[in-house]
């Protein structure tokens, strides 16, 4: 079961090819790389530079920097607005080509928005947390949320976000994301709702190593563990070319039976009609 962005008004993807995204941040049009456009872009060039207020040149895998086509703010706000949730978002052009939110998790903000909903009092973990728009949803629908990221800086921004947002009350907690399960799992605590965005790799808030394929089966195994078996939902996401939505499903199964499990690909459909394959999930509730 894909999942296709279409409720985000204030963005669009405008075009997509040759190893780059022409998309629209409420009023400004960024380019972007895009690994994974492989194939060519319908708009020409021409079209793409004229529409654009900016373009990332990247200086290697992990930096870079942002070219400026027209007079664009370096900070900017956007709003996601639907079925009563509102939400607020700082962005920035960052060194790091991303702006501070990933559109296609409004899909997933909407579905914590509706199981936070319908719990009295509910408990929520967010872990690999970023600029915290699923904290936010988690939030908005009257959860009890902690967010953990390893990113001292990013937390910030997320509290920046709820700020933004007219909320409140978000536990902020910056450590490693699999150190913090394993704490509440020997302690026994339990979670309604648990959301994990694990990276493909990277380091803990002390230096600890993280490899996905290496440790996505123990950290799964770790949050079911402290999952509440009465009221619960978890979401899943990995944006990592080399995970099929099975492995998650087997992942997940593997360890017990969950109600209406749903996994496939989050996918933004473009204004040319191309789709852009955004990471594969597995997601469940029994709410």
């Amino acid at each position: 079961m894909n999942l296709y962005l279409k409720n985000f008004n204030n963005y669009e993807l405008l075009d997509i090819g040759n190893g780059e995204k022409l998309e629209r941040f409420g009023k400004v049009i960024t380019i972007r790389p895009e690994p994974q456009a492989l194939w060519n872009k319908r708009l020409p060039e021409k079209e793409w530079e004229k529409q654009a207020n900016v373009k990332f040149i990247s200086k290697s895998s992990s930096s870079g920097y942002w070219k400026k086509f027209k007079p664009t703010p370096d900070n900017w706000t956007l709003n996601y607005n639907n079925n009563g949730l509102n939400l607020t978002f700082k962005l920035a052009l960052t060194s790091f080509k991303h702006v501070g939110v990933f559109p296609e998790q409004a899909l997933n903000w909407d579905f914590i928005y509706e199981k936070t909903s319908k719990i009295e009092n509910p408990k929520v973990l967010n872990l690999f947390a970023y600029t915290g728009g699923a904290s936010l949803a988690a939030k908005a629908g009257g959860a009890d949320i902690t967010h953990i990221d390893s990113v001292k800086q990013v937390v910030t921004w997320a509290n920046n976000n709820m700020e933004l947002s007219g909320l409140k009350d978000i536990r902020w907690i910056v450590e490693d994301a699999m150190k913090f399960a394993k704490r509440a799992e020997r302690k026994g605590v339990k979670y309604n709702g648990i959301i994990l965005d694990p990276p493909a790799y990277g380091h803990g808030a002390k230096g600890e190593s993280w490899k996905l394929e290496k440790q996505l089966d123990e950290l799964v195994r770790t949050v079911l563990n402290i999952l509440d078996p009465e009221q619960y939902f978890l979401v899943l996401n990995t944006y990592s070319l080399n995970l099929s939505p099975y492995i998650l499903d087997n992942m997940i199964a593997q360890y017990g039976k969950y109600k209406n499990m749903e996994t496939g690909e989050l996918i933004i459909p473009s204004k040319t009609n191309f789709k852009l394959p955004l990471g594969s999930f597995v997601r469940f509730s029994n709410i």
